[in-house]
């Protein structure tokens, strides 16, 4: 992995990180709704869970090439008024941030290929994405309970995030500004 030497992070770097918490944001009501809308409004709940798989599949991609990025671009210094605690923290905080970025989208595809109804998953709605594992009511129960599990912590913890990003920022210190602008 490159070193801590750049003063902020790349423009690809920011640009993966607002687009996935864009995405992450849109997939939460996406979801919500989908679930909630009546059977009898059936073409708009195909489409919608279409949308929500479409969100996660980019998500888990976008992850990928984040982590692939990360590795080989390194991380910006530390802010030099950061105690070692809150740095442990960050780095704790992040891993588990990245874990569920992959592990909610994962589950998302596994609920999906184990559903009773065997409904197709169309990445942008028009190109297949073959469920590698068969229908299985049991494991789809238990799937779909897991994916709202780790949505749920996910975006708990994204929040959490944003407000010390906040936080941070109103103390004075560039953690936000490197995030959102090139500070190199």
């Amino acid at each position: 992995m490159a070193n801590e030497t750049a003063a902020g992070w790349s423009r690809p770097q920011r640009v993966l990180h607002w687009t996935m918490a864009a995405l992450v944001l849109l997939a939460v009501p996406v979801g919500l709704i989908m679930t909630a809308l009546p059977f009898r409004e059936l073409l708009l709940k195909f489409v919608l869970y279409q949308l929500h798989k479409t969100l996660g599949l980019t998500v888990f991609v976008l992850v990928l090439a984040q982590l692939a990025l990360h590795w080989r671009r390194g991380r910006p210094a530390w802010d030099a008024g950061l105690p070692a605690w809150q740095r442990r923290a960050a780095v704790a905080v992040h891993a588990a941030l990245f874990s569920l970025l992959l592990l909610t989208p994962l589950a998302g595809y596994l609920t999906a290929a184990t559903a009773p109804a065997k409904i197709p998953t169309l990445f942008l709605g028009v190109i297949p994405v073959p469920h590698l594992v068969g229908t299985n009511p049991v494991w789809f129960g238990v799937l779909r309970e897991v994916h709202v599990a780790l949505a749920t912590l996910l975006v708990l913890l994204a929040c959490g995030h944003a407000l010390i990003a906040v936080q941070h920022h109103l103390k004075g210190r560039n953690t936000l500004i490197r995030m959102l602008r090139a500070c190199e």
